[in-house]
């Protein structure tokens, strides 16, 4: 949806009355490499992607808090005044958590009317959700002059995801969506929340994203279970080397007291996240290089991890990453989210692109009678304010 259809939009629901709605954008982002690293306090190398959610937000004086989506039907009004309630629909809950929040440090909020508008796949795992809760929050900075950092409006966006919306995220998916930066992936340690612009540049390669469409119903059960799995593993090592997370150690020091977990299972997260937090590195080092062979290479080990030690891939995206190793011109595939559906992510030749959208599409439909949808991914600015012309 472009802007003028989004305003007419706005017009259509709300009337024109009242002061000038602002815009604002918010993107959505992939991520490189770095897969259950965040919650583990580890490294991850995201980048936004110029997919994501646009909002259109205009002030009001009656008191009342009017929500609405270009995608969806249904709209729902709630008081301004707290406390908020939450709603059965659950996109609606991203907004009102970080409204919340704002309420939580003492800022009063206004009667607003608030239209949203996103061109982020369904179900794809390239973070939707901290896109609203991002694009909604720098708007809110903004109209009620509240002066806050953007970083606070990351810790603020992430903890409304949190205790609104009852999803138990990492700092990752907030984070880049507010410090997104075009042509850079961005390094970020989870932890301490340092983070440094990495220049991406591909040299007639594409980041290529293939959907599987498959719905995600185990995930969020799954990801809780790698959660509690990777804080076990802490438990057994911690026994012997003085540590609280995972992220804490380097792969050498891992493989040679990894025996000191007795369970496989455990292991092998553990195995994972230290692994996949050592290819964090290594693939940063790649990019400033400019060694995009290697980096490939770094992403299809990450992808292996992630099936065999941390199994979290499934049929559907191992598919896809099998039949985009088939294709000449492909230095990587992986997995990129959380895992069971959403999406991969691909380097791929420029000259291949077409072979490699048509190729791996008619492959993936006959071997799982799904139908994959493919994005040519531009690297993009985080969080901002479009201004009028």
């Amino acid at each position: 949806m472009n802007k003028e259809s989004l305003e007419k939009t706005f017009t259509e629901i709300y009337k024109t009355q009242g002061t000038k709605p602002q815009l604002y954008f918010a993107p959505g982002r992939v991520n490189l490499i770095g897969e259950h690293t965040d919650y583990n306090g580890g490294f991850v190398l995201p980048c936004a992607i110029q997919y994501g959610t646009w909002l259109i937000i205009r002030n009001t004086t009656d008191g009342l808090i009017k929500l609405a989506s270009a995608n969806f039907d249904g709209r729902v009004t709630v008081s301004s005044a707290p406390p908020l309630s939450r709603q059965q629909v659950k996109w609606f809950n991203y907004p009102l958590g970080v409204m919340d929040q704002f309420i939580q440090r003492g800022i009063p909020l206004t009667g607003m009317e608030l239209l949203y508008s996103g061109d982020i796949p369904n179900n794809a795992g390239l973070s939707s959700s901290a896109s609203i809760e991002m694009v909604t929050a720098y708007a809110l900075n903004e109209i009620l002059n509240s002066h806050l950092e953007l970083t606070e409006l990351v810790r603020l966006s992430q903890k409304a995801e949190h205790e609104f919306a009852g999803i138990n995220c990492g700092i990752m998916d907030q984070f880049i969506v507010g410090m997104g930066k075009k042509n850079h992936a961005l390094f970020l340690n989870c932890h301490t929340l340092e983070y440094k612009q990495i220049p991406l540049t591909l040299n007639g390669f594409r980041l290529v994203i293939a959907n599987t469409n498959k719905q995600r119903a185990l995930s969020d059960s799954k990801y809780n279970e790698r959660v509690v799995e990777c804080q076990l593993a802490v438990t057994y090592l911690s026994q012997i080397v003085d540590i609280s997370r995972l992220s804490e150690l380097g792969f050498p020091q891992f493989f040679k007291m990894q025996d000191k977990i007795p369970d496989e299972t455990i292991r092998k997260r553990a195995r994972h996240v230290i692994s996949e937090n050592q290819r964090v590195l290594n693939s940063v080092n790649c990019l400033w290089k400019g060694d995009l062979r290697q980096f490939g290479y770094l992403m299809n080990i990450s992808h292996d991890s992630l099936k065999e030690n941390y199994e979290v891939t499934g049929p559907e995206l191992d598919t896809l990453v099998e039949e985009a190793r088939k294709i000449k011109g492909v230095l990587g595939a992986r997995m990129t989210g959380a895992g069971f559906g959403g999406c991969t992510v691909n380097l791929v030749k420029n000259e291949s692109v077409d072979q490699f959208i048509r190729q791996v599409g008619e492959n993936y439909s006959t071997r799982t009678g799904l139908k994959a949808d493919f994005y040519i991914a531009e690297i993009s600015d985080g969080v901002r304010k479009i201004e009028s012309k």
